[in-house]
């Protein structure tokens, strides 16, 4: 895999075009789910954007918020990864990176997430743990959970 994590600034219009393509065929096409894609978090200040890209395609993407913008906390949004991806490790691969990338930019920060439900077992395996009920976010069962980071 190569890895490139950018800010929305520096981001081609060939890449922002490859991001949004891979959330709408994961997010609304794949999981038949309508929701505001385009909700101007993407360029906030101080949001990144990490790109996995296999083979010259774009197999995996997470947006790198930091604290104030979804949560109190630093958070990782709008992790996908590529239906042709899955299976092989991609997913932990992206979310490993994601973290590397977010200790780099927000040293030793929690890290807080809203997961959809089924995947809890996923993050638990990288250490976050739920810390609400399930809600319904666009229709589809979410928890929110963080990953405590200590100095």
């Amino acid at each position: 895999m190569n890895w490139i994590c950018l800010p929305f600034h520096q981001l081609s219009t060939d890449q922002l075009y490859e991001v949004l393509k891979l959330r709408v065929d994961v997010f609304v096409v794949e999981q038949t789910c309508p929701y505001p894609e385009l909700d101007e978090k993407d360029r906030a200040d101080g949001v990144y954007h990490l790109l996995g890209y296999q083979d010259g395609h774009l197999i995996a993407c997470a947006r790198l918020l930091p604290a104030g913008i979804s949560y109190d906390n630093v958070s990782i949004g709008r992790v996908a990864t590529a239906h042709s991806a899955r299976g092989n490790g991609q997913g932990h691969q992206l979310l490993t990176t994601a973290l590397e990338y977010c200790q780099q930019f927000w040293p030793n920060q929690t890290i807080e997430i809203g997961a959809q439900e089924h995947l809890q077992n996923f993050y638990g395996q990288h250490g976050f743990t739920t810390t609400s009920a399930m809600y319904l976010e666009d229709d589809i069962p979410h928890v929110d959970m963080k990953l405590i980071k200590k100095p």
